[in-house]
């Protein structure tokens, strides 16, 4: 079996990578080691910028997102309780993001690309790349208990931070750059009314909390909390206790308690490996980078390497030409670490470490009160905020 592109992982990078090839009349198949009611409820982020919604558009899978993503033109920032406005659109001259959960980008791009014939093959086990340096690579799998082997002209590695596809590139040709953070985010999912018409970041002593939503009856709260808390020690009551303390008296107020019906902890960290290609292997997504949450980037970076990855493909089917190819890597990492510069930052202003009183806090404080009162500063915050053009 020959397939021009082999696509590795499920995620909304494979997906949307699929679709964009289709457009333009280019075959691929997905190959996805979990099951699809496993992928489809997989939580993830749930702020696009607007290079994602319009990636979305098009390929034709935009129709739910129009109707029930929220469109946000700014967010907020809580500073011990006090509150202020950020009018992301207005600083930025129009630029918004729009508020649709991940989870639901993934249904939507797996029944489309059904509808439209596509080849996913989940509960793909035991997925191995060979051949990655010749001009055809090979794929192994195993499907109910059956080797498979399929050709293809290039692999795109959509398959996150585990995946087989950058344990597949040569340790010699691979450099990794990784920053780990000493706490993780704690988050709920609960059906409640949102606190506020946007987002609420909310830097305290206590440390960071954010108030989000996925629509206007589900909420995604997160508390900052030390790297070896346990989830089981996280009462819900608990959890609605430590978000009021976090936003002050007034917003706390505010605060909607609802049925928990998902809670989790996730570790924060940065990484980036460099290359993101080598000989007919393409990385893109978590497979190639990893952004702390703070920024809003984990998902729209994804979108960004796809759209990079998809031109040159397209590129090199349609007019054969090999350029953009050559290119990829440079080209997404150039945007990569403009990300990952946003994240950190955001993530290091926002947060409280272990030094909150000391030298290093003080200026963190500072830093983020000086922002606040900048126009441009706040400028340079709305624009990393929406995303960086492509």
């Amino acid at each position: 079996m020959h397939v021009p592109v082999a696509i590795i992982g499920c995620g909304p990078s494979g997906l949307l990578l699929s679709h964009l090839l289709r457009v333009q009349g280019i075959d691929s198949i997905i190959l996805e080691r979990k099951d699809r009611a496993y992928v489809e409820g997989r939580i993830r982020a749930g702020v696009l910028e607007m290079g994602t919604v319009d990636l979305m558009k098009r390929v034709g899978v935009d129709a739910r997102m129009n109707r029930e993503g929220i469109i946000h033109g700014g967010i907020y920032i809580s500073v011990n309780g006090k509150r202020q406005h950020v009018n992301i659109e207005e600083l930025t001259g129009g630029s918004t993001v729009m508020i649709y959960g991940q989870t639901e980008v993934t249904k939507d791009l797996i029944q489309a690309r059904l509808d439209h014939g596509g080849e996913i093959v989940f509960e793909a086990e035991d997925v191995s790349l060979h051949d990655i340096e010749s001009d055809k690579p090979r794929v192994r799998y195993v499907k109910d208990g059956n080797p498979v082997e399929l050709t293809c002209d290039y692999i795109a590695a959509c398959d996150g931070f585990h995946g087989v596809g950058r344990q597949t590139m040569p340790v010699s040709k691979l450099e990794t750059f990784e920053k780990v953070y000493p706490f993780g985010w704690l988050g709920v999912l609960a059906h409640a009314k949102p606190v506020a018409d946007e987002l609420i970041y909310a830097s305290h002593d206590r440390g960071f909390a954010l108030c989000s939503m996925r629509s206007e009856t589900v909420v995604r709260h997160y508390v900052q909390v030390p790297s070896s808390e346990k989830i089981e020690d996280w009462s819900d009551d608990r959890f609605w206790n430590e978000l009021r303390l976090r936003l002050g008296e007034a917003d706390g107020e505010l605060v909607n308690e609802g049925e928990v019906f998902e809670k989790s902890i996730a570790p924060l960290r940065s990484f980036v490996a460099e290359p993101m290609r080598h000989g007919r292997l393409f990385l893109a997504g978590d497979a190639a980078h990893i952004v702390p949450p703070t920024g809003a980037k984990g998902l729209n970076l994804a979108a960004s390497d796809v759209h990079y990855l998809s031109e040159a493909l397209i590129a090199k089917f349609k007019n054969n030409r090999e350029d953009l190819l050559d290119a990829y890597s440079d080209t997404a990492l150039a945007r990569v670490w403009k990300a990952e510069r946003f994240s950190w930052w955001m993530t290091t202003m926002l947060h409280t470490f272990d030094d909150h009183h000391g030298f290093d806090g003080r200026i963190r404080r500072a830093e983020l009160e000086y922002i606040l009162s900048s126009k441009a500063g706040l400028t340079t915050l709305a624009e990393n905020y929406v995303g960086l053009p492509y």
